[in-house]
């Protein structure tokens, strides 16, 4: 018997805006009836891409995989400039899937290079985002984690700019690093703003539960620093993928109230379904019973227009209402 009464999932999660525009701006073009391609998967998501996949958009990894006259979709990563230029030179019809906050990233990044500032990036190397903003300034140092830090050389002017999803507190830290390492330091701060409310109301959910649970991919960056922020207020979390994961009860043993969150790829559907297998697996009798009720109540409680895993309107919703 569970002792689960209640779940609360966290305010403004799900998708970010960005990863919710590239992933519409592809349904829209296959809705049209043109052959739509994204370049790289646009989200790490089995079931999102499944979804794509039926309304007619497939994911390649090259441009070369994608027949001339059909349409390309940019995720919200970015790519380098020289991918716009070879799908023109193919006849490709590009869609710009990339983030706004990126859009800006790479605009004052070019600035910094053209100002001969040398640039220090943090990010994920290989991360999609890092590889784009590689391509305005190819020759920045890219580091990751700490013990990358002392490859950093001494330069007397340098800029420091960050992949949008890193942790602030890691932004900072290396900030006041490079302070020994330049006469003159410009410091642009890039971490998405989306990225930092998710993980206030992260904090916030996590301090009034017994237990959180988060959802997003295992090697998502931005999902682990949820699941360490958790552990930070003392509150104990477990990580998964989707709500297939939750096969175990014991976790909820102690538990009467659980959060969940997810990482900017995660979209709403799959905190629903986590809400209502937590209620099904670890609810105490009557919560188990009403658990899809129950979820589905927990889902529109933070659900706003704002936040919907899409910006397209409900085919079910009355006239005159997104």
């Amino acid at each position: 018997m569970g002792m689960v009464q209640e779940v609360r999932i966290a305010r403004r999660t799900g998708f970010c805006y960005g990863v919710r525009e590239a992933i519409d701006k592809a349904k829209v073009s296959a809705a049209a009836g043109r052959p739509t391609s994204t370049l790289g998967q646009v989200v790490h998501n089995e079931g999102v891409i499944r979804q794509l996949q039926q309304a007619g958009v497939r994911s390649v990894d090259s441009l070369d995989d994608v027949d001339g006259g059909a349409a390309v979709v940019i995720r919200a990563h970015g790519v380098k400039p020289e991918v716009f230029e070879r799908a023109e030179a193919r006849g490709l019809e590009v869609i710009d899937g990339t983030c706004t906050w990126v859009i800006q990233e790479q605009r004052q990044l070019q600035e910094l290079v053209d100002a001969g500032y040398t640039i220090v990036l943090l990010g994920t190397p290989k991360h999609p985002e890092v590889v784009g903003l590689l391509g305005f300034a190819p020759d920045a140092i890219v580091v990751d984690e700490e013990e990358d830090w002392a490859r950093i050389p001494s330069r007397k002017r340098m800029a420091l700019i960050t992949q949008s999803t890193q942790p602030p507190w890691k932004f900072e830290k290396l900030a006041a690093y490079m302070v020994s390492r330049a006469h003159e330091l410009k410091i642009v701060n890039t971490v998405c703003p989306v990225t930092i409310r998710r993980q206030e109301d992260t904090l916030e959910t996590a301090r009034t539960v017994d237990l959180m649970v988060v959802v997003g991919g295992r090697h998502s960056a931005n999902t682990k620093e949820l699941t360490r922020l958790c552990s930070i207020v003392g509150t104990p979390a477990i990580q998964i993928e989707n709500a297939r994961d939750l096969t175990d009860p014991v976790p909820f043993q102690e538990a009467t109230v659980v959060g969940v969150t997810g990482g900017t790829s995660t979209p709403l559907e799959d905190l629903r379904e986590v809400a209502e297998q937590i209620l099904r697996l670890a609810g105490t009798p009557d919560r188990a019973a009403r658990a899809s009720e129950l979820a589905a109540a927990a889902l529109d409680a933070v659900a706003t227009s704002a936040g919907r895993t899409t910006s397209l309107p409900r085919t079910d919703a009355p006239a005159g209402v997104a």
